[in-house]
């Protein structure tokens, strides 16, 4: 049904640029090359619980280091993971410890707010220590590449957009259903058997999930790539975590060096960790960049956004310049979020682009 609906999921296969850019990523999609998180558990760790979170980070780094030389070696097929033994402990697991010592504590997201999850304190984003999922189905109204998408959305969030289309996710205003992690497993196992090219973790975000999310991988035994669909306003050691788990970076990129961050989605220094994350995506995996054109933000937001990406991640660079917004939530308190794009604003947009060179763009 997904191939009648979205004839543009199977003309992406012979998309020359797009498989430039997302190469690794196909090849996982057909079963060439494992996913990261099967590489990560295959990788031994030597480290014990009493560690320190800074010798764990001493490990981790070295680790990383190891992890993608190990990776060029399995995709050269100079060496098998299929051959490799178990490990009692491994790169993933290592993360995992890291990320359980940070829920105590918690910075995963920029804000850095301390909350002890452990203990059931809840911080800005509200999620706890037991993960929430909203929904769990194949989505086919995804960028074409990931078409059909076994996207699970997890309750809450790290931002506060007052336009959010997934305000009922985001804001806790439904219920959400508590998951273990072995079960969570299973689902994504049967999004992969049921023809999803990818696994695809949303929300809400899933930054403050991060840790049940790598739980949750220890038990998946399929060959599926991970997505990481995110807001991108997540601490350094979220992005070193997602190293070597993450396979596709899908980002968010909302706003520009300006003030629009704070007082449309309450995200202060918005910019400085959107850039170092784009940055840090590029280097640990495969990245497509959502840019949501907002009405009235052409020039504050698009533009700034478009160049920079231009100028620092390439003019090959997968892209989508988005036209759907729609005044969602909250949108009324911003008066110029109140409307839908123009024409203008949409030819506006994709002239940016061009005049940016972007090559690898889509809308």
């Amino acid at each position: 049904m997904w191939r009648l609906l979205r004839p543009d999921a199977m003309a992406v296969l012979n998309d020359e640029m797009a498989r430039k850019s997302l190469s690794r990523y196909f090849a996982v999609v057909q079963d060439e090359k494992p996913a990261k998180f099967l590489i990560a558990k295959k990788l031994e760790a030597e480290f014990s619980e009493n560690d320190s979170l800074e010798e764990l980070w001493r490990k981790h780094a070295k680790l990383t280091e190891e992890f993608y030389k190990f990776q060029e070696k399995i995709d050269a097929e100079k060496e098998s993971l299929k051959e490799m033994p178990t490990q009692e402990k491994s790169y993933i697991d290592l993360k995992i410890d890291i990320a359980k010592k940070i829920l105590a504590n918690c910075h995963f997201c920029t804000r850095r707010c301390g909350a002890n999850r452990v203990e059931g304190n809840l911080g800005f984003c509200r999620c706890g220590s037991e993960i929430m999922v909203s929904s769990i189905f194949e989505h086919v109204g995804e960028e074409p590449e990931l078409v059909p998408s076994g996207t699970i959305f997890t309750m809450g969030c790290t931002m506060r957009c007052k336009h959010c289309q997934n305000w009922t996710i985001s804001q806790w205003m439904e219920k959400g259903e508590v998951y273990k992690t072995e079960d969570l497993a299973k689902e994504v196992e049967n999004l992969r058997l049921s023809g999803c090219r990818n696994v695809n973790l949303v929300g809400g975000e899933p930054t403050p999930w991060l840790k049940e999310w790598l739980e949750t991988f220890k038990h998946v035994n399929v060959n599926i790539p991970v997505v990481w669909n995110s807001n991108t306003y997540y601490s350094p050691e979220t992005a070193q975590l997602l190293a070597g788990f993450a396979d596709v970076y899908l980002l968010d990129f909302k706003y520009g060096p300006g003030e629009c961050a704070e007082k449309i989605s309450e995200a202060p220094n918005y910019w400085d960790v959107c850039t170092r994350n784009h940055l840090e995506a590029k280097n640990y995996g495969e990245l497509i960049i959502r840019i949501l054109v907002l009405p009235g933000h052409l020039e504050c937001c698009t533009k700034p956004i478009i160049n920079w990406i231009a100028e620092n991640l390439g003019v090959e660079a997968r892209v989508n310049v988005m036209f759907q917004y729609r005044p969602e939530w909250r949108a009324y308190e911003i008066p110029e979020l109140r409307r839908r794009l123009t024409r203008d604003e949409m030819e506006r947009a994709v002239r940016l682009a061009k005049e940016a060179k972007l090559k690898n763009f889509i809308t």
